[in-house]
């Protein structure tokens, strides 16, 4: 069985990082899917999906990893080709990836005690985002 969801956001931009934990376990709780994998998807080219342990200080922290790797200042081609200024957004999130898919067993995701889901906006402006939520299993 597949069941497919939303999960709708507003964010802030510049790397905005937002745990969406309880709202993927509740799709899965809400979904007639017992025993299976979920898999959480971002749809652009700005947005991404990953795990952390989320507290202020690794959100800072991964904030400033990005800014190291792929920083605001630095000059990006995209920038010259479409002129929105958001190159470093494109860079940042290509590194992360727009997917995530985690197992989960008697509708309860199967994760670390400290691990939650988190989506990260690194697009230069606020954003209404959706975030693609698919169930597949019995």
């Amino acid at each position: 069985m597949v069941e497919t969801k939303e999960i709708k956001l507003n964010t802030k931009g510049n790397t905005d990082i937002i745990d969406i934990t309880g709202r993927v376990e509740s799709a899965v709780r809400d979904s007639n899917v017992s025993n299976g994998i979920v898999t959480v998807f971002v749809p652009g080219a700005t947005g991404g999906i990953t795990t952390v342990e989320y507290e202020p200080g690794l959100v800072r922290d991964l904030k400033r990893l990005f800014e190291e790797v792929a920083s605001k200042k630095k000059d990006y081609a995209h920038n010259l080709q479409w002129g929105d200024g958001n190159g470093y957004s494109h860079v940042r999130a290509s590194l992360l990836g727009p997917s995530l898919t985690i197992p989960f067993r008697d509708k309860e995701l199967i994760r670390g005690t400290w691990q939650q889901v988190v989506f990260i906006d690194f697009d230069n402006r606020p954003r209404a985002r959706k975030i693609v939520v698919q169930i597949i299993g019995e």
